[in-house]
């Protein structure tokens, strides 16, 4: 299991960090977040990998969609797909619309290539939640994602799926026994050390596969040696 404690992220925002200010540290951070992940699953290929946190506000949206910038960066065809079906934030933050997604692609009302949205960074696709349906976690745990799951492998190198908090609905739990990792997102200084316990443990019951922890929002000291080697970036 990874952990980012060692070399923190500072504050990211709702922000493009990776394509905005690629020379900045947060996005040399998110590059090891990369590398960590190559390397966790190093006789397997991962195919999907998902990101939560335990309560919502910690950034885990955010950071699902830095993560994928960095993997497409590297050359891989990736997908984000915000599967935050009560509260999805990815079509705000890539500047786009959510009048369809995957709720749509769930239910068989739009295929695909319909729902699919490109964005402005190379490589990498987006499908946003679509109309927020009364049953999300009835969606994610039904067959139709199975089928979309093995229908998004086949055409894209990685698949990332941006999830609700574990501890207000079951959504992420479900989805996470479906990927190949699980990302868990700890906000530094505000996640409580039993809400992220509580997190873990049902991750554990859902028989996830937790890659490891990403701690957000850690703000580095201006004599740290990563501002002295590095500089302030862009």
């Amino acid at each position: 299991m990874f952990k980012t404690k060692q070399r923190p992220m500072q504050t990211v925002a709702r922000k493009l960090v990776t394509n905005d200010s690629p020379k900045s540290i947060v996005s040399e951070q998110f590059r090891t977040v990369r590398t960590n992940i190559n390397f966790s699953t190093p006789d397997k290929e991962l195919n999907t990998l998902l990101f939560t946190s335990s309560s919502p506000g910690e950034g885990k949206s955010t950071s699902a969609a830095n993560v994928a910038i960095v993997f497409a960066q590297e050359g891989k065809k990736v997908l984000l797909v915000d599967a935050d079906m009560r509260k999805p934030t990815m079509h705000y933050t890539f500047h786009t619309t959510n009048t369809t997604g995957l709720s749509n692609l769930l239910t068989k009302q739009w295929s695909l290539q319909e729902v699919t949205k490109v964005t402005d960074i190379e490589d990498l696709h987006l499908i946003t939640c679509g109309p927020i349906p009364p049953n999300p976690a009835e969606l994610i745990g039904s067959n139709s994602m199975d089928a979309l799951i093995r229908e998004l492998t086949s055409q894209y190198d990685l698949v990332i799926f941006d999830a609700p908090p574990l501890l207000s609905v079951a959504d992420a739990q479900i989805l996470s026994n479906k990927c190949d990792g699980t990302i868990l997102v700890v906000n530094s200084g505000v996640t409580e050390k039993e809400s992220a316990r509580k997190a873990k443990e049902l991750l554990v019951s859902a028989k996830a596969n937790i890659l490891g922890t990403l701690l957000n929002n850690f703000v580095l000291e201006k004599d740290h040696y990563y501002y002295q080697y590095y500089g302030t970036g862009e």
